[in-house]
């Protein structure tokens, strides 16, 4: 559905370390860097990437924004946590763990990155 998915940071180094490591732990390279500053991760079916903005102002996070990436299994997205957590990241949200009732389970672990996005995994169990 979407080509790309781009996030404002303040703190490139911060940010880039943060990704690295949350990243590494879903399969994916070391983020790459532009010759304008941006950094980003590439996978067969899309882009995520790390920016100033462009207008010079501070980024901030959306109020209501939350940023999925997908996980293979619970301790993926268990040891996804963790590395963010050691990384810069603060937990926000419940602890990881499993939500909802019946035929709606999901394993869900919330993250707040080093700008205060709020991101997560999921893996419905």
């Amino acid at each position: 559905m979407f080509s790309h998915v781009m996030i404002g940071v303040n703190d490139m180094e911060a940010s880039k370390k943060f990704y690295d490591a949350t990243m590494q732990v879903l399969g994916y390279k070391p983020g790459v860097m532009d010759e304008k500053g941006r950094c980003f991760y590439f996978d067969k079916s899309g882009v995520f990437a790390l920016t100033k903005p462009i207008n010079g102002e501070p980024a901030c996070h959306g109020n209501g924004t939350t940023l999925g990436f997908k996980v293979e299994s619970t301790e993926q997205a268990e040891a996804w946590h963790a590395a963010g957590v050691a990384n810069g990241g603060v937990a926000c949200e419940d602890p990881p763990g499993v939500r909802g009732e019946g035929e709606n389970k999901m394993h869900l672990a919330y993250l707040r990155d080093p700008a205060g996005n709020k991101i997560c995994t999921l893996i419905r169990v």
